[in-house]
């Protein structure tokens, strides 16, 4: 562990955790060989077993402090707003992390240097090793590929179903457009650099302190809090700037544990994907209307299709069922925008 410099800019790291004892170890092992390390590390436990608690006293962990929480706050978004309140004064950065991380060892020390490399960012976003395969090619790209900075990747089948209805986002990789349904972080090539966008994940972000002088996650994210990251993000970026260093890479290796049902995750896409859609555009014009709800229905067509076409045919079968659900109670019981 190296020991800091006092130009260094003084950081947090939240990590809120539910059921996951295994995971947390794994992330906790490649935060203690960080090149750069955590002033304060907050874990916010929601879990309903000890199995966390007794981990974490066997291993001592410096600059750690655990809090196991009632079911007042327990939930990702209550458990991030909890921890951001025991931050300790002298914090300028917050960097939350999911439980299901493991951590290259240049991670925070990348993460962090945008913040002076770029003073007018409220908010930085790490990078996900792996998730996609990259390849570098001097050729023009093919219909079915994607090319950014000399990077290309081919288009999953929901993008190029996109592209082939003139759906697919003209804007960047990070930013929304009018009918949502935007490139995704995971667009962004391993290249390096620091892209600008306008969200970026949730579990993988760091913001200024500052920002949450008036700030936090929404608490009409409940549970699992599927897309509270993009909502927290939109609503950020209309106060500052926000970047994806791609240097600060880590691994994100989806535990399972901790999720919630098929059913409950397929109604989420659809009404929660619809709360961020309006926190952007609240009164989106008529096309963009059509064009949200008809990607809407082909993207439920395509989950459906995976009951024929993957091994997992009962949690896709179960999925669609949701998000059909989700779907229809938008058209009497839209969601209530929050602050």
């Amino acid at each position: 562990m190296n020991s800091f410099s006092p130009m260094e800019l003084d950081f947090t790291l939240i990590i809120c955790t539910y059921q996951r004892s295994k995971a947390l170890s794994r992330l906790l092992d490649s935060i203690k060989i960080q090149t750069l390390y955590p002033d304060q590390i907050l874990i916010i436990d929601g879990s309903l077993d000890n199995e966390t608690e007794f981990l974490l006293s066997k291993n001592q962990i410096t600059n750690l402090e655990y809090y196991k929480v009632t079911e007042d706050n327990r939930g990702l978004t209550k458990q991030r707003n909890f921890g951001v309140d025991k931050v300790i004064r002298t914090t300028e950065i917050i960097c939350f992390l999911d439980d299901d991380i493991v951590l290259t060892p240049d991670y925070f020390k990348n993460l962090i240097s945008t913040y002076k490399t770029y003073p007018s960012a409220i908010g930085v976003g790490g990078y996900i090793k792996d998730e996609v395969k990259w390849f570098t090619a001097k050729q023009s790209a093919h219909f079915d590929e994607y090319s950014i900075d000399g990077y290309t990747r081919k288009l999953g089948s929901r993008n190029l179903f996109r592209k082939k209805m003139k759906m697919l986002s003209n804007d960047p990789p990070g930013y929304m457009p009018e009918f949502s349904n935007g490139l995704s972080i995971s667009f962004l090539p391993p290249s390096g650099k620091t892209y600008p966008v306008e969200f970026f994940m949730g579990g993988v972000s760091s913001y200024r302190k500052s920002l949450f002088g008036d700030m936090r996650f929404s608490d009409y994210f409940i549970g699992y809090g599927l897309y509270e990251d993009m909502d927290f993000c939109l609503r950020a970026s209309k106060r500052g700037k926000l970047f994806v260093n791609t240097s600060a890479q880590l691994y994100h290796l989806h535990e399972e544990e901790g999720r919630p049902n098929q059913f409950k995750y397929g109604k989420m896409v659809l009404r929660n994907g619809w709360y961020v859609w309006r926190v952007k555009y609240p009164n989106p014009s008529i096309a963009a209307v059509i064009k949200w709800n008809y990607i809407a229905f082909v993207l439920t067509l395509i989950r459906l299709g995976n009951v024929i076409n993957t091994s997992q045919k009962k949690a896709a079968f179960t999925e669609t069922l949701g998000r059909v659900a989700g779907w229809f109670s938008l058209i009497y019981n839209k969601p209530k925008m929050r602050n």
